[in-house]
């Protein structure tokens, strides 16, 4: 992927793209960008690296989008850019978007002018392929889309699953890898078991505003199974591709101080926690990184700690985060009561039946967008977000919650405010997180 240029400044960014197996892209006739960073790093005074993760719904196309908006307002955020420059000597730093594949049906071209997408309307047919791509085109997969949606095309408003629907959703389900092991696990299956009959006649939306499709009835698990495909493939990525070159990037610049801050948005804060934890969250990098900020996060809130508060639950699958000290600076979340993203569609993901658990007020099926970060021994410190002019005095090794209600309040369709994440507030956030590490 190349560098690319904010509007209307002479600020560009390294945009880096990975595969949905977590691979790097090599399709950029310029080379690897990964290469590119890393040279670049180590051959400039680079003193300080952000890296920005999207989330669901961010084709390459929507990628560059929200960069230009989210690092545009960043970078020219000038009192904090003052700021930087008068706290850390010769301050210079290096810009990058990094881009997953996490739009249902985006555009993953690298812009030519010939973008492409598909369809997303309501008939079956037209969908097969879209679908087949989205989860991975194999015979098996493409076996029980059929069967879904052949059967769908006979009314895919209906309450009732037929036997053979149910189990080639049952049967899509295993093929994916999606488990359903609880409120401990990881990203990708802290969820009660999956029931598409429960999804079908409940008639449950939860995954509808990740994602960029309404199906409802026949195909309602359907539209589940991709929202929980999505959270799968945000842990791979940010486990294996961004995590090697996070290391890489540490291992380049052993003994100059180069400082690495972190931000991930949604489902992005999945990826970023992944980058750092590696592996199932069992992976070591060779020092931590300076600061993370966990914006409007689509992950539990129990995710980090040691021992969530919920029967035979185990610890949070990022504790070692905390645990290990991957982030040498602040940890910070926010979260507003105007995201209904992760406020109210996420645990109908997580949970279709039944009333929802609860200990101490909070749920035992919640995202950090919400709740921020819970369950930890030494409790995060819970704070209103500030404007863009005061100051947050944020430390070192600890975690805080912003309440970020009054910036983070601009409502869009179901998902509430959920994107509304451009402001100087959330940009002041990032850079106040920065400089904690000095």
């Amino acid at each position: 992927m190349p560098f690319e240029k904010i509007p209307g400044t002479d600020v560009d960014y390294g945009l880096m793209s990975f595969d949905a197996a977590g691979r790097e892209r090599t399709d950029d006739p310029a080379g690897l960008m990964s290469r590119r960073l890393i040279e670049k790093t180590a051959d400039e005074p680079i003193t300080d690296v952000f890296f920005f993760n999207h989330g669901w719904h961010g084709d390459i196309t929507a990628a560059q989008d929200q960069y230009d908006r989210w690092i545009g307002a960043f970078i020219t955020q000038g009192a904090d850019l003052e700021r930087a420059r008068a706290i850390f000597p010769m301050f210079q730093p290096l810009l990058v978007g990094l881009h997953w594949p996490s739009e249902p049906w985006g555009d993953e071209d690298i812009p030519s002018g010939n973008a492409f997408g598909v369809s997303a309307d309501t008939n079956p047919s037209s969908l097969l392929n879209g679908f087949a791509t989205r989860l991975g085109d194999t015979p098996e997969i493409r076996r029980c889309l059929e069967t879904i949606l052949d059967e769908a095309r006979g009314g895919a408003a209906a309450k009732q699953l037929s036997t053979s629907a149910r189990n080639a959703y049952l049967d899509l389900n295993g093929i994916l890898g999606i488990g359903s092991a609880g409120v401990g696990a990881a990203p990708d299956a802290d969820r009660d078991s999956f029931d598409p009959d429960e999804i079908v006649k409940s008639g449950t939306s939860g995954p509808t505003n990740f994602g960029a499709f309404g199906f409802g009835g026949i195909l309602a698990p359907l539209r589940v199974l991709s929202y929980w495909t999505m959270k799968k493939r945000a842990r791979t990525i940010g486990e294996g591709g961004m995590h090697i070159f996070l290391k890489k990037l540490m291992t380049a610049t052993v003994g100059r101080k180069t400082r690495i801050h972190l931000m991930g948005h949604s489902f992005g804060t999945i990826v970023v926690s992944g980058m750092l934890g590696g592996p199932n969250s069992d992976g070591t990098l060779p020092r931590p990184v300076e600061s993370l900020v966990l914006v409007q996060g689509a992950v539990s809130l129990w995710s980090y700690c040691q021992d969530i508060p919920f029967p035979a639950a185990g610890g949070g699958y990022f504790k070692r985060l905390l645990t290990d000290r991957k982030v040498s600076g602040p940890i910070v979340t926010t979260k507003s009561e105007y995201d209904h993203a992760v406020g109210i569609l996420y645990p109908l993901a997580s949970k279709v039946r039944g009333a929802p658990d609860f200990v101490a007020g909070l749920p035992k099926f919640g995202g950090i967008g919400t709740f921020g970060i819970q369950g930890l021994k030494n409790a995060a410190e819970d704070s209103a977000m500030l404007t863009a002019d005061r100051p947050y005095n944020f430390k070192g090794g600890k975690v805080y919650n912003l309440d970020g209600s009054q910036f983070i309040s601009k409502m869009e369709g179901l998902s509430g405010a959920h994107n509304d994440i451009a402001g100087p507030e959330v940009a002041h956030s990032i850079w106040e997180s920065a400089f904690a590490t000095r």
